[in-house]
């Protein structure tokens, strides 16, 4: 796989409220919820590039296709708890030929809560799929 090498961006920043549903006994969020936040912070910075991910999946852009999780790396530092207001910060890091690397962070103001490594691939049919280029020019500007 080639990546290439990215200029510098902003990263998209998707706040949230910690909710109760989102707890354990605890009163902290259970780790399985900083999934689906961390979820919801590619989807918001890939839709913020002009990535929609329902006109890949139906097909309208060519092959159907999806992004799925193809490795991830958490560093669960501080806790959350119910109320909070956290920020999920989402960079791209890389783009290889079928692949893009996130760095990913949860914070609470300062506070960095969780780290995260993320790398998805495009896949269609079973299969990772190449980037196609005019989802590659998207992101291009966008990385680190």
């Amino acid at each position: 796989m080639t990546s290439s090498v990215l200029p510098a961006a902003k990263p998209g920043l998707l706040p949230l409220r910690v909710y109760y549903e989102d707890t354990d006994f605890s009163g902290s969020v259970y780790h399985a919820s900083y999934l689906r936040f961390l979820e919801r912070g590619r989807t918001e910075l890939l839709r913020a590039r002009g990535v929609d991910q329902s006109v890949l999946f139906a097909g309208e852009a060519g092959v159907a296709s999806y992004f799925v999780v193809r490795a991830m790396s958490l560093d669960f530092l501080k806790p959350a708890r119910m109320d909070d207001e956290l920020i999920v910060e989402t960079i791209i890091a890389d783009l290889g030929g079928a692949s893009i690397k996130m760095d990913q962070r949860i914070l609470r103001k300062e506070d960095i809560l969780l780290a995260a490594k993320v790398k998805i691939a495009l896949v269609a049919e079973g299969r990772a799929r190449r980037l196609p280029a005019d989802l590659t020019a998207k992101l291009a500007g966008h990385a680190v």
